[in-house]
């Protein structure tokens, strides 16, 4: 990985490029969400709930690796773990029993390099989607007090927070194999998500199915 430049892509910016040719990967994420129905019940929430907890603990190492931290200062605390886990106290939801210590192994990133720039802009992205679920969520009783903590913007903005983290990716200099690894991480990640939902069914969960 390679110091900050202010390099663009093609006429288009880093993050620019990657939107556009993992456009399917996100609709395809963001259709099988939408088939959860995750704000028509609690049921169907706590579903959607433990799989971000899952994801974001997945996540949380890649938030905190030291060599990441250099070339995106303050990444370590854009993640959302802990907001999470509040969450799913607020509710008294423990998550799927493959999530546990015992079984994390199951759910981690094999990722390294310049691949896992990657996979944080699929879960940086999906913090700045995150507004109309939020709103969403106010229909069942769930706000950023409690319950969807982790879909609410940062304190000083969602978009602002969003563009800072845009700035700082679209500034690295990557060669172009570093940049095939970045489009790979990204495509990976919506993979990772999908496989989750899949997991458990896309369709909406009736109450006496969750664990």
């Amino acid at each position: 990985m390679n110091a900050l430049s202010g390099q663009s892509l093609a006429g288009m910016t880093r993050l620019e490029e990657l939107k556009q040719s993992t456009r399917s990967d996100h609709q395809s994420v963001d259709d099988m969400v939408m088939a959860m129905a995750p704000f028509e019940s609690r049921s169907n929430y706590l579903r959607f709930l433990k799989l971000q907890h899952i994801f974001h603990g997945a996540m949380k190492p890649l938030y905190e690796a030291d060599d990441l931290n250099r070339i995106i200062p303050g990444l370590a605390g854009r993640s959302r773990y802990e907001a999470v886990c509040a969450d799913m106290a607020d509710l008294e939801c423990d998550g799927f029993e493959y999530a546990g210590t015992q079984d994390r192994s199951r759910n981690r990133i094999d990722a390294d390099g310049v691949e896992r720039i990657g996979w944080l802009y699929v879960c940086e992205g999906s913090s700045l989607g995150a507004a109309f679920l939020l709103k969403a969520a106010d229909r069942i009783g769930l706000s950023a007090e409690f319950g969807a903590r982790h879909l609410a913007g940062h304190a000083k903005g969602r978009g602002k927070h969003w563009r800072e983290f845009v700035e700082q990716v679209n500034g690295l200099t990557l060669g172009a194999k570093d940049e095939q690894a970045v489009r790979e991480g990204a495509v990976r990640a919506f993979a990772f998500f999908r496989g989750l939902i899949a997991a458990t069914g896309t369709g909406p969960m009736h109450p006496e199915s969750l664990g």
